[in-house]
Parts: C-alpha cells; structure tokens; sequence
C-alpha cells in the first residue's frame, strides 16, 4: 500500500496599488477587510455576510489656503500596480499588463506607501524561514504513546424541523366558511411538508447514529486485531499530517498487527530548502543567502530522521497492539556509472514498544532526533556532516 501526501505551500498576500487621479492609493489585509490609503486619508472597509461598512481611520492634515489664485494641477493618468517579492528576496512592480514599471513611479510607490511594503517584505522573510522551520520541527508532534485511542461521539450537527402551528382564525375569518376551508387546506399542506422533513430528518439521523456505532465498535475492537482496520486507521492517522515535503509510505502489517513494517520514500537533498532571509534595518529589501553546503546536508540529515521518528510515533500511537516498528527510509541517487537513478536506503532502524515508551514526549524540543534515533537497533552509514552511504535495510 502507498500512501501519497502533499506538501503544504503557503501564499504570501500580494499588495495592489493604485495610481489615480485623485493620488496614490493601496489595499492591503486579508479577504473581508482591507486598508484603503489615499489622499484623503486612511479608511477601514469591512464586507462579512454581505454586509460592508467603511470607517475613517485618519485624515491628511489639511494645508494652509493661499491667498493667490491655485495652479492648475497636472493631469494624473490611472496606473494598476501589483508589488511582489521573488524568492530571491527582490522587490517586483508590474503594472496590470504583467510589465515592469518605471523607476519614478517605483519611487513614489515606496515613499508613500513605506509601511506596507515592509510588511509585505517580512511576510515573504517569515516565509523563506517558516519552510526551514517546518522541516526541522517535524518530531515536535509525535504523540504520546501511552494514549491509546479513543472514540469521541459526535451529536447530530441538525436539529429536527419545526411542526407547524395550527392556525388561529381571525374574528372575522370565522364568518366565512370559504376562508376558514383555505387556512385550513394551507395548513394541512404545511404539515404533509413537515412530516416529509421530518421523515428525512429521521432516517439521516439514524444513519448517522448507526455511523457512530460502527465507528466506535472500528475504534475499540477493529483496529486492535483485525488487520485490514489497523491498515485503515494508521492511514488516516498519517494522513491527517500536514507534511513540508512529499512523503510516500508503503506498509506491511505481519505477525497479527504486533510488527508493522514501513517503507518511506524521503524527499531528496536537492528538493531542501537552501536559502536563509532577514530584513536589513534600513531599505525596502529582503536580504536572502545561501546557505552553506555543509548546514543544507545536516538540516537534510535532521529532517529524514525527524520524519522516520514522526511516523514510528504515529503508528505505536494508532495502533496499541503493535510492539514493534521496524522503519527504513530510502531516497533516489543518481547512479554514477549508468547515470539512472536508483533507490538507496539512508537508516533502517527497529524499535520495540517497550523501548519507546521510556522517552519522555514532553520534552521532544530538548533532544537530537539524529542521536535519538541511535538509541534503538539501527543500520546506517552515515557521516557528523550528514553524508549518507547506502545500506542494506532490515
């Protein structure tokens, strides 16, 4: 069995600003509310549930009037800008054909609208350094496990249909037969509806408290010696998992669901993320660098043993029968003498549930994934700097 999970990318918001007639102008924030900055100040616009309302957050300074006749002012064209940052930390204005504009207008952009700027450049720094995050605090979350599952009943999220209330005549009404005969009729036709509603209302809720009662039964019986549910339910498990980079995991459940044997396809050290940013104190500029060679190997080494402790965590958590883990990871190399690219094995370890329970999961941020790994029965051949030579897997 395979199981392929995508990698979470993260979008840093644009900026759009606006050349007008009337002055410069942007919009920043998320969906739903937004800044507006122009000439005659700032506003504050908010649209929920189809409601909008817009409020003043400051207004300019006016200037002083003079005596003498104003002058004419030059005419001002309509200009659609979009500001970005690339990866490699420069500052882009594209107007809204897609093409660079010219350095005056960027100029003015950046007088006027500072602040925003800035923030849109922090945003993309705080990203470049999120992914190196993510990678190397994958461990972080490995549950506990001494925390077997448990199954949570959840009510059904509809409430019943209303019955409808008879009708109450008018004084007048009820010196008209005719009338009286239509409320009547109408109500009779409201309550064929709401015995239809109700009927619906009831089968779905049987169904889904049938659905409970399968889940349960799933939770506290199945996935504890059929399996074909152990199976199951380690999937959703590792599913649930929002991992930083393509992860692909094949498995194999022997021995009646007390060995659990996984395989994991570990991304490549090409695909790690090599670049560090931070904002200069003065500028409108993103700083980004590469980083070392030898700092890229050992984030790689850190992040492949985190993902092989993550999932080893995950699936003595899912499964309370399972009283042994044997896990290799391995990673494609390019064959130095045919060119083809190959599977080599970097770490194949085995760990017996006795053995992980001795670890203190509260305190998963103090140590060396790396060297806590080496605590079990381990194959790999690998250098402090973090080069791998292939091994032979258990």
């Amino acid at each position: 069995m395979a199981l392929r999970f995508r990698r979470s990318i993260k979008l840093a918001p644009g900026i759009r600003m606006n050349l007008s007639k009337s002055g410069v102008s942007w919009t920043v924030g998320p969906r739903g509310s937004t800044v507006g900055i122009g000439k005659r100040g700032a506003r504050l616009n908010t649209s929920m549930m189809g409601f909008s309302s817009s409020q003043s957050l400051y207004k300019p300074t006016p200037s002083p009037r003079r005596s003498a006749a104003p002058e004419p002012a030059s005419p001002r064209s309509y200009v659609a800008l979009t500001c970005g940052v690339t990866d490699d930390g420069v500052l882009t204005f594209h107007d809204k054909d897609g093409k660079l504009v010219s350095e005056s207008v960027v100029e003015e952009a950046k007088k006027q609208n500072r602040q925003a700027i800035l923030d849109l450049i922090q945003r993309k720094c705080d990203q470049i350094n999120g992914e190196l995050d993510a990678l190397a605090n994958i461990h972080l979350d490995t549950p506990s496990p001494h925390i077997s599952p448990t199954f949570s009943p959840e009510p059904y999220p509809h409430p019943a249909p209303s019955q409808p209330a008879p009708p109450t005549p008018r004084w007048w009404e009820k010196l008209f037969s005719k009338r009286l005969a239509t409320l009547q009729a109408s109500h009779q036709q409201a309550m064929a509806n709401y015995r239809r509603q109700l009927d619906a209302w009831q089968k779905n809720k049987n169904q889904h408290e049938q659905n409970q009662t399968q889940r349960r039964h799933f939770l506290e019986h199945e996935i504890h010696q059929d399996p074909a549910a152990m199976e199951r339910w380690l999937e959703e498990n590792l599913q649930d998992i929002t991992w930083p980079r393509e992860t692909l995991i094949s498995l194999d459940i022997v021995e009646q669901g007390q060995h659990i044997r996984l395989d994991v396809d570990l991304p490549e050290i090409e695909d790690m993320p090599s670049k560090t940013a931070a904002v200069p104190s003065r500028g409108l500029k993103l700083s980004v660098k590469d980083l070392p060679a030898v700092q890229v190997r050992k984030r790689y080494m850190a992040h492949v043993h985190g993902v092989g402790f993550r999932i080893i965590g995950e699936t003595f958590a899912a499964l309370p029968c399972a009283r042994r883990v044997t896990l290799s990871g391995f990673s494609q190399r390019h064959d130095a003498a045919t060119g083809k690219a190959r599977d080599d094995y970097l770490y194949s370890v085995s760990v017996a549930r006795d053995d992980w329970e001795r670890m203190d999961f509260k305190q998963l941020a103090m140590v060396d994934v790396v060297e806590l790994l080496a605590q079990f029965d381990i194959r790999r051949q690998m250098t402090k700097t973090g080069i791998f030579k292939p091994i032979e897997p258990f």
